[in-house]
């Protein structure tokens, strides 16, 4: 028994000892001394830190900065090898603004093609900004005399597509009606899509120039103060408020429209009458005051400006400094109303403000009028006075959805004489508007 357990201690010992050894020569082969320069962590750091300190103070979206810097971390950890090589910062003599890293290790020697994959993943927003920029080009670009563009109008559409319905096609109607030469751009994400341009195949057919296209925000925006504002949005740093905010970003989206490619712009839910060939640098009043005749509320839902107009970039620079998602029409038609009344009367903002006759002739808690048939002759009069008053002073209509969407066009309305005026599709449409 005793002879046993000699025999075990005597195994237990001589693999203690043996598990001594393997440890011993595991470190030895797996260990490799990598020399670091004790200063390149804090002069990266620095340098990061600097240029965002440095973009920041001129409001250029911090976003650009602090994801070119996550994009250069993450492209290192893609790159990282098996042996840790010693990274050193070179700003380059002719360009300090130039860095680049140079890999002293022999165990480890990336080729040039590998290390620019990792930023292609982590940036491609630059392939989709050349996407919208390309076609947007292409629509607009054409010189030849069969397609080019007398008129540039843009729609914005937030919702679904099964809500484009006939009142919003018949808005696009009306307006081809008045400039069969005009090209049309629906700023949607819905209506950039297949049966997005089904619905509007109709009018391609007829040789009109329409197409929907989603909206790059970060593109519109670039270089403005807006741009601040919209990664501040994406990063949850911004309260949307009660109002919706696809309103909001529709508010702001036709200013950047208008802003990056000058041209018209129309709410879905209006009714063009004539063209607007002669207009340039206009905006339209909504009321104005009975005792002084000077307009009280400019509206938004049309707006006629130049590419770059400095008004377009007041209207969106108060966008991004006084966004408030509570309060309806703050961003819109109230937005436009306080700018303007700054800057009316000073050197070198051109516009004119037409009265709410050109585009409101009736205002909102009174458009059911024009959908209602005559009831007896006094109603009959009235209908037809007011008809000829809107035929000679009207450019438009703004049929105010929100209050009109649910009301039938009844037989001798208003509005049905203004249909049957301002049809490309004519006898297409039912009572409901």
């Amino acid at each position: 028994m005793d002879g046993v357990i000699k025999r075990r201690s005597l195994c237990a010992i001589v693999s203690c000892f043996l598990l001594f050894l393997l440890a011993y020569n595991s470190s030895t082969v797996f260990y490799v001394q990598v020399p670091v320069p004790g200063n390149s962590s804090p002069e990266i750091s620095s340098f990061l830190t600097e240029n965002v300190a440095r973009k920041s103070r001129k409001l250029v979206s911090l976003s650009t900065s602090a994801k070119l810097s996550s994009s250069v971390i993450y492209a290192v950890k893609e790159e990282t090898p098996l042996v840790k090589p010693n990274t050193q910062l070179i700003i380059s003599r002719k360009n300090p603004n130039l860095v680049g890293f140079t890999y002293d290790s022999v165990a480890y020697q990336p080729r040039r093609r590998r290390k620019k994959k990792p930023l292609v993943k982590v940036l491609p927003s630059g392939d989709r900004i050349n996407v919208f920029s390309m076609r947007m080009k292409e629509f607009f670009g054409s010189k030849s005399s069969n397609s080019s563009c007398k008129f540039r109008f843009f729609m914005t559409w937030i919702s679904s597509i099964e809500s484009f319905g006939e009142r919003e096609l018949f808005a696009v109607e009306s307006l081809f009606k008045a400039h069969p030469n005009g090209c049309l751009v629906i700023m949607s994400t819905s209506m950039d899509s297949p049966r997005g341009m089904q619905a509007l195949n109709p009018f391609l057919e007829k040789g009109l120039r329409v197409t929907a296209i989603s909206p790059d925000f970060m593109y519109l925006f670039k270089n403005t103060i807006a741009q601040a504002w919209i990664d501040n949005l994406m990063k949850g740093n911004i309260d949307p408020g009660e109002v919706s905010l696809g309103q909001n970003l529709s508010n702001l989206l036709r200013l950047g429209l208008l802003y990056k490619f000058g041209g018209i712009y129309l709410d879905t839910d209006v009714i063009v009458l004539k063209s607007f060939g002669k207009l340039r640098n206009v905006i339209g009043a909504q009321t104005i005051d009975v005792e002084t005749r000077n307009w009280s509320r400019l509206n938004n839902a049309v707006m006629i400006f130049d590419k770059r107009h400095p008004l377009l970039y007041k209207f969106i620079e108060e966008f991004a400094l006084t966004f408030d998602g509570n309060k309806w029409g703050h961003n819109g038609p109230y937005l436009v109303s306080r700018v303007v009344s700054r800057v009316s009367g000073r050197d070198g903002y051109n516009f004119t403000v037409l009265p709410p006759m050109a585009f409101y002739p009736v205002d909102w808690n009174r458009i059911g009028s024009l959908f209602l048939g005559p009831r007896n002759e006094t109603q009959s009069k009235w209908l037809l006075l007011k008809l000829q008053q809107i035929q000679r002073g009207s450019l438009a209509v703004h049929l105010w959805n929100k209050q009109s969407r649910e009301l039938e066009v009844e037989e001798g309305s208003i509005i049905q004489h203004i249909m049957s005026d301002c049809c490309v599709f004519c006898n297409s449409y039912s009572s409901k508007l």
